[in-house]
C-alpha cells in the first residue's frame, strides 16, 4: 500500500504558513491601489497556508485506495497488521480537517474582503489559530498513518490472476528448500506480520500457465488450537489465495516432529482450508530409503494412495510434482483485482 510521507502537524503548519508568507510578500510587489493591497496581502496568506495544507492533506487520501475494493487478501493484511477500523478512523479524521480548512479558507477570506483594510491583520491571525488547532486535532490520525506506512511498506505483491500453491508443513520438513526446487531461483521474501521469518513468494510458468507458490515460515506448522487470533486470522488471508496446498510430510522424523503429529496437523489445516484441495508429499526419502522396511511410516502411506515421495534437498519427485501443477484449476472467488 502506498502510503507517501507523513507529515507532523507542525510540519503541515510550518509548510502552510511558510507559502502562505512568500505568497504575501510577493503580493506586496504588485501594483494593487492602497486601500485594497492590505487586504489582498492577508487574504492571499489565508487562503494559500489553507490550500497548501489541504492539498497535502489530498494527497495523502487519494494515495490510500478504498479499503472495501482491495482483494480481501489485503483487506485481512491490513486489519491484522493495523487495524482496518483505525485506518478508517484516521482516514475519516484527515477528511474531516481537509472540510474545516475549507470551510475557513471560505470564511476569513470573506471576512477579509468585506471588512476595513485595518481589520485585515486581525482576521489573518485570528484564521491562522483556527487553522493550527484544526491541524493539531489530528496529530494522533497523522501519527497513525505514519506507523501504518512504516508496517505496510513491506506487503507482499500477490498476483491474483496466477495460479496459486500455499507450502504447509511443520518446521524442518523442507518447505523452503522445496520452494526453491519448484520456483527456480531465490524466491521474493517479504515482511509478513504472522511469521518471524517472513512470506516467501516463488514463481514458475508451465505451459503458459503462471503459477505463484506461496511459503509462509512459522504460520501453517503448528496445530490450530495453539494458534492465536492472529494467526488464525492469518490462516483465513491465505484461504483468500490458495487454489492447492502442498502439505510435506518429513518422512524420516528428522525435523523433530513425529509423523503423528505431522498427520494431526494436516487433519487440522484439512478443516481450516476445507474447500481447497492438498497434494501429499513425503520429503526427506534419501534419508529413508526403503518405505517398506519402515513401519512406522506405511500407515500414513497407505492413507495416501497418490502421495509424492521425493528429497527436495536432492531435487528427487521434483518433476513429478510439477506435473502436477498442470491439472490444478483456480479456484472462483468474488473478484480480487489487483489494486496496484
Amino acid at each position: 500500500m502506498m502510503i507517501p510521507t507523513i507529515p507532523t502537524p507542525d510540519e503541515l503548519l510550518d509548510k502552510g504558513f511558510r507559502r502562505g508568507k512568500k505568497a504575501a510578500d510577493l503580493m506586496r510587489t504588485q501594483k494593487i491601489p492602497k486601500h485594497l493591497k492590505g487586504k489582498k496581502i492577508e487574504e492571499t496568506r489565508v487562503v494559500t497556508s489553507c490550500q497548501v495544507i489541504k492539498d497535502k492533506l489530498k494527497s495523502i487520501l487519494d494515495s490510500v485506495p478504498e479499503i472495501e475494493e482491495l482483494p480481501m487478501f489485503y483487506q485481512d493484511y491490513i486489519d491484522i497488521t493495523v487495524g482496518v477500523d483505525d485506518m478508517k478512523q484516521a482516514l475519516g479524521a484527515l477528511n474531516w480537517a481537509y472540510g474545516i480548512i475549507t470551510q475557513l479558507e471560505k470564511e476569513y477570506g470573506a471576512k477579509i474582503r468585506k471588512n476595513p483594510s485595518e481589520r485585515a491583520t486581525s482576521f489573518q491571525k485570528q484564521a491562522y489559530g483556527r487553522l493550527a488547532s484544526v491541524v493539531n486535532k489530528i496529530k494522533k490520525d497523522l501519527d497513525f498513518l505514519d506507523f501504518a506506512k512504516a508496517n505496510l511498506r513491506n506487503m507482499p505483491t500477490i498476483d491474483f490472476d496466477a495460479t496459486t500453491i500455499v507450502i504447509a508443513g511443520f518446521p524442518n520438513v523442507g518447505k523452503s528448500t522445496l520452494l526453491k526446487q519448484l520456483s527456480g531461483a531465490d524466491p521474493q521474501v517479504a515482511n509478513y506480520p504472522f511469521t518471524t521469518k517472513g512470506i516467501q513468494i516463488g514463481h514458475v510458468e508451465r505451459h503458459w500457465k503462471h503459477i505463484q507458490i506461496i511459503d509462509t515460515p512459522g504460520l501453517l506448522d503448528r496445530p490450530v488450537l495453539e494458534m492465536n487470533d492472529i494467526e488464525l486470522n492469518a490462516m483465513v488471508a491465505l484461504e483468500h489465495l490458495a487454489d492447492t496446498i502442498l502439505f510435506i510430510f518429513d518422512a524420516s522424523e528428522t525435523c523433530g516432529f513425529s509423523l503423528e503429529s505431522q498427520y494431526n496437523l494436516l487433519k487440522q489445516i484439512e478443516q481450516v482450508f476445507s474447500e481447497i484441495p492438498i497434494i501429499y508429499l513425503f520429503n526427506k526419502m534419501d534419508i529413508v530409503k526403503d518405505v517398506e522396511d519402515q513401519e512406522y511410516i506405511k500407515p500414513y502411506v497407505d492413507e495416501f494412495y497418490d502421495a509424492i515421495f521425493i528429497s527436495a534437498i536432492d531435487g528427487e519427485g521434483i518433476e513429478k510434482i510439477s506435473k502436477k501443477f498442470d491439472t490444478i484449476k483456480k479456484i472462483e472467488r468474488e473478484s480480487e483485482d489487483d489494486f496496484y
